[in-house]
């Protein structure tokens, strides 16, 4: 068998430190004291395992948690070689990658609880940690809600370790630094946040660990939880962090000079600071000719004000100003809705819910059920609604519009608070018509220049206004051009490239 290449990593061992340290938190020679410390630290856990052997002519034990430990690996790689070889150093001893010291009774349970095996030695105020994980993860897939036409097809998994490898494979980069914290007085759930030391602004990185000091909680599970605690404006109905399981889009933010962040047990990578145009940005855009890239970003755009607007539009008209319609369609219109009782405010708010509930009801059903439930549940409810004069045929229409406006963002965060902001603009349009509009819109537009996403504007390049960024916001530039990194992120190095079609201005070409 190879030994496999390692280091041994002490753990609050120097002298300065332990007088730090009262003597009543240092691991005792006691075997026996050792192990009941243990065993009682972790309540006395029905799945608490040891195993003894003799090493170096001394009595060891071998102490796991037999759910979250890999049984092969402690008989093949420590139990194994140490009865074969009986004494020696115990980091050249064992196969195992990993191999800490520890001599704090506090890190004992830690350590176990992650996944370690403790080494308990006779006579030794020591004791080894070895890494012994249980490691069952599903397999890399793309991401389901963000499916791409070209480009990779990888997604990020619930393990951590499987996701910074598929960063590190995609950047390889000596500057990428990778910090690593631990959240959550009861589940210690780890996390990590990226960014590349020459292109991330270090004030960001220090505002981010500030933030993070500051999160004393005993339970987080996910980044979405995570959010909650560090972004600027928790009131915003918009995401102020990007929320992506794609390694390839994760990529491209942390060579812009972004910060990522991820989280054990989550697939979901948090990206900050970002600007709103950042969520109608796809892969396929830059994976595509720039012209097809350009057009679908402003088809994207474009369907912001029809999901937040295209209600509020037709109530305004229908109640206020007829006149701004064709004769025929005001007569096709009125038509529609002579037999309707309600007007077209409860009108709009009643179809809105309906296709939340069948949303909701599509997302939570499996599969096929699902997909029944979606097409019959929309024929049978439109049809019906319809015939039965609650609703006009021509709020349908709007409705219908607006929800396939709504599913083409490529963020479902964003998404959500697009179709949610609909409703105070419908609102607004029933009292006032387009003047309600007007001011509705004005408001939001306010808002959006006001909001900021870890101290950078939101609204960049419009608000403050930024026409060198303008080449990557609403339409997409061809990449030959894009020669500097978005202003936004506060990167410390401006220029991305060169001159990469220099070739053309050869001789003989």
């Amino acid at each position: 068998m190879l030994r496999r290449k390692r280091t041994t990593r002490k753990l609050k061992t120097d002298g300065n430190m332990n007088q730090s340290v009262p003597d009543s938190a240092l691991i005792t020679s006691d075997l026996e004291k050792n192990l009941d410390y243990i065993y009682e630290s972790l309540s006395k856990t029905e799945d608490f395992s040891k195993r003894e052997l003799i090493f170096n002519h001394k009595k060891c034990l071998l102490v796991y948690l037999s759910t979250i430990t890999n049984e092969d690996t402690i008989q093949n790689l420590i139990l194994k070689p140490m009865i074969e070889k009986s004494e020696g150093i115990i980091s050249q001893t064992v196969f195992v990658d990993e191999v800490k010291e520890i001599n704090q009774k506090d890190d004992l349970p830690l350590a176990l609880l992650d996944g370690n095996v403790l080494l308990l030695m006779e006579d030794e105020s020591i004791i080894y940690s070895l890494g012994a994980h249980e490691s069952k993860n599903r397999s890399v897939e793309e991401p389901v809600n963000e499916l791409i036409i070209r480009g990779s097809h990888e997604g990020f998994v619930e393990d951590l370790r499987s996701n910074l490898n598929l960063i590190r494979k995609r950047v390889t980069n000596a500057d990428l630094q990778i910090c690593f914290r631990t959240l959550g007085t009861e589940t210690h759930t780890k996390m990590a946040y990226l960014y590349i030391k020459d292109l991330a602004n270090p004030e960001l990185v220090q505002e981010l660990e500030r933030r993070l000091s500051y999160v004393d909680v005993d339970f987080i599970d996910s980044p979405g939880q995570l959010e909650e605690y560090i972004e600027d404006s928790p009131y915003s109905p918009f995401p102020q962090m990007l929320n992506t399981e794609r390694p390839d889009r994760v990529t491209s933010q942390l060579l812009d000079g972004r910060i990522v962040l991820l989280c054990n047990g989550s697939p979901s990578a948090l990206v900050f600071p970002i600007t709103f145009f950042s969520f109608y940005q796809s892969p396929d855009d830059y994976n595509s000719r720039w012209h097809v890239g350009s057009f679908f970003r402003f088809i994207r755009l474009l369907s912001f004000f029809v999901a937040a607007g295209l209600p509020a539009l037709y109530i305004a008209i229908v109640s206020f100003h007829y006149e701004v319609i064709p004769l025929d369609l005001v007569f096709t219109i009125k038509g529609s809705l002579e037999y309707v009782p309600v007007p077209p405010l409860v009108e709009a708010l009643m179809m809105q819910i309906i296709l939340e509930l069948l949303k909701e009801a599509a997302i939570r059903l499996p599969g096929p059920i699902a997909q029944t439930l979606g097409v019959v549940g929309g024929l049978v409810i439109g049809t019906a609604i319809v015939q039965a004069n609650i609703v006009s045929n021509t709020m349908i229409v709007v409705v219908a519009l607006t929800a396939i406006a709504s599913f083409v963002v490529p963020n479902t965060e964003m998404a959500t608070s697009v179709r949610i902001l609909g409703f105070p603009l419908m609102l607004s349009a029933a009292f006032l018509g387009f003047i309600g509009m007007t001011f509705a819109f004005i408001f939001l537009v306010i808002h959006l220049c006001k909001l900021e996403s870890f101290g950078s504007p939101y609204f960049s390049p419009l608000a403050p206004f930024r026409s060198k960024d303008f080449k990557d916001t609403f339409i997409r530039l061809p990449l030959w051009k894009m020669s500097t990194r978005p202003s936004t992120p506060g990167t410390q190095r401006i220029k991305r490239q060169s001159n990469p079609r220099g070739w053309k201005n050869e001789q003989g070409n």
